[in-house]
């Protein structure tokens, strides 16, 4: 009840203001949250990471890595904060957050606003035991070199984190999405991996891809994954597609994402499950908010799924809905464990 109250108050605000309570409300200790959700069922292993369940958070809602504490305790089997670049930078003007409340979508064209990859690191340096925590790795928009900036982040954090994403998938730095192109990809995490080799502990790294792709450019993608040592995909950022939308902000500049995005996005995550033939973890997001769509995205290759936009409309206690729910599915069609379940519906989404 607490929790439908502050959500529907919040509503009424500018929704980055109501973010940046959320955050607080969650600092302060305001918000309910259930601890670990975990079972034999829904414990899993993604790319050496083991997970109490496969039900993540997607970065963006803790960019600059605040709410450590109590997010472990939210439901999640893990947590992604970020993007962080080196240095510090303020993102877009304002207004550059929207809701689509008939469509259950957010549109968004912050540009990585964030403190900073050493103001983050302090953060990480103390977060809490025992959760799975990662780090989205962004690059500045005024920078000389950009491919080089995701190194830099990493090297400079990567010993307080468990896994990392390279972010080339955002459409709101100008040109960043041009990285995705097989050449420039290639050398880009030439750069990534290498700093991870200097790390103490070598963590996975893994690319986060847009579902504006044709099926050239997934197969590019998947090729140059296979090829380079990567630990896995995120599929998918947010989409610059407007289709079907009803809501008054459709129009906005910016990234899509929320319920509009799932068919799409899931969709784009069947092909590379497809084209890398079960050789590479794959991650689902766009479009999860509830325990039948991430189900779908498992069944149609991903080996966990993220989530961000629904939180929005279904509040913070929708990650442990979803890992709860989820178990019922696994256990009603017979599978043991997550993993027996990945990439069984694939063919559906192809």
């Amino acid at each position: 009840m607490l929790e439908r109250m502050g959500m529907a108050l919040m509503r009424r605000m500018d929704p980055e203001t109501a973010h940046g309570l959320a955050l607080k409300a969650l600092t302060m200790g305001l918000a309910p949250l259930p601890g670990v959700v975990t079972s034999d069922r829904l414990r899993t292993t993604v790319a050496g990471l083991n997970l109490p369940n496969p039900v993540g958070l997607a970065a963006g809602f803790d960019k600059n890595a605040t709410a450590l504490a109590p997010l472990s305790r939210a439901g999640f089997g893990f947590i992604e904060v970020g993007a962080a670049t080196p240095r510090p930078q303020p993102g877009n003007p304002k207004p550059r957050l929207f809701r689509l409340t008939e469509d259950r979508a957010a549109i968004n064209r912050f540009g990585f606003n964030n403190d900073g990859m050493e103001a983050i690191a302090t953060r990480l340096a103390t977060r809490p035991k025992g959760a799975v925590v990662g780090l989205n790795l962004g690059a500045n928009k005024d920078s000389a070199d950009r491919s080089a900036d995701f190194a830099r982040v990493l090297t400079c954090c990567g010993a307080h984190v468990d896994f990392a994403t390279v972010n080339v998938s955002s459409p709101n730095t100008e040109n960043l999405r041009d990285l995705q192109g097989k050449a420039a990809l290639e050398a880009l995490l030439a750069g990534v991996m290498e700093a991870r080799a200097g790390l103490a502990v070598p963590i996975p790294v893994f690319l986060k891809i847009a579902p504006d792709l044709d099926p050239s450019e997934i197969k590019d993608i998947a090729e140059v994954a296979l090829g380079s040592g990567l630990s896995g995909i995120i599929a998918t950022n947010t989409t610059k597609s407007r289709a079907g939308l009803r809501s008054a902000h459709k129009g906005e500049m910016g990234g899509l994402s929320g319920e509009p995005l799932f068919e799409m996005s899931t969709r784009v995550l069947a092909r590379l499950s497809h084209l890398t033939e079960g050789k590479l973890p794959l991650i689902g997001v766009g479009g999860v908010g509830s325990a039948e769509q991430a189900y779908a995205k498992i069944r149609a290759g991903a080996s966990a799924v993220q989530l961000y936009t629904a939180l929005v409309y279904g509040g913070l206690s929708l990650a442990a809905q979803i890992a709860h729910g989820l178990e019922t599915l696994l256990a009603r069609d017979g599978f043991e464990t997550v993993a027996d379940a990945v990439g069984t519906g694939r063919s559906d989404w192809l």
